[in-house]
């Protein structure tokens, strides 16, 4: 099986294969036949509702997997995932037996389509390590092994840190090549205007000061602001500018 590029996500140095390729025989030594690892520059949104993240590359998976992982809503309901921007450690799930337990946390209702297609595809078994970065990013390195022995689970476990070093050894070589397009949150889009003007609002600038910055009347800064804070779903400008620094939209590049 292939991997499958998801048009808009794929925005990666081309030497990433190479990183994939040798990260897939590190984890073939430990058992493991397939590998995920995903990149959001901003995980959960204000709400505390998980982002697709801006890449997701996959290894020895079905060409399905992408597809309802970044289209059909089930990154949204991976219990994994969410598990994921909780913890710096990595752990060991299973969906083997009858209880679909992560974590001793129980699955819901909502979340079993993600654990019917695991078991159906005989994805059962993994070790995913998060990988949180000083700004708020997050990176998960899953790897699987597809159709495992009853007892691969245990021993899963035990192999969790040496997963931990093949993951964070593969993030390392290949974030450097990310460029700006994966790294911007694509949750919330604003136009360069609306950005630079809240940019200058959270400065404390008024209207009519951010319009003596950028040479624009006092009307037309207002209309972007209300635009930015419209897109932001925000209630007032105030809570426009706390949205905007948490999706990381008021750094400088």
């Amino acid at each position: 099986m292939e991997e499958r590029a998801i048009e808009g996500v794929r925005a990666v140095e081309p030497d990433m294969e190479p990183h994939i390729g040798r990260a897939l025989d590190a984890l073939a030594a430990h058992g493991f036949t397939s590998l995920v690892y995903d990149y959001a520059p901003v995980p959960l949104s204000h709400d505390g509702r998980l982002i697709t993240p801006n890449l997701l590359r996959t290894r020895n998976l079905p060409d399905s997997f992408s597809e309802f992982w970044l289209n059909d809503g089930y990154y949204q309901l991976d219990l994994v995932q969410l598990v994921a921007t909780e913890t710096f450690t990595p752990f060991a799930w299973s969906h083997q037996g009858d209880s679909g337990r992560i974590l001793d946390r129980a699955w819901s209702a909502a979340q079993q389509p993600v654990v019917r297609y695991l078991r159906d595809t005989r994805l059962t078994c993994g070790v995913t390590v998060p990988i949180h970065m000083p700004a708020g990013e997050l990176a998960t390195f899953t790897a699987i092994r597809m159709d495992p022995e009853p007892d691969f689970a245990q021993d899963a476990e035990l192999r969790r840190w040496d997963i931990a070093r093949i993951a964070h050894a593969f993030h390392e070589a290949v974030v450097p090549g990310f460029d700006e397009k994966v790294r911007t949150s694509r949750h919330v889009r604003l136009t360069p205007r609306e950005r630079e003007c809240l940019q200058l609002c959270a400065e404390g600038l008024t209207a009519k000061q951010i319009a003596a910055r950028l040479g624009r009347s006092v009307p037309t800064v207002n209309l972007h602001l209300e635009s930015a804070t419209k897109r932001l779903g925000a209630r007032t400008r105030t809570q426009a500018v706390a949205r905007a620094a948490h999706y990381r939209l008021l750094e400088v590049a």
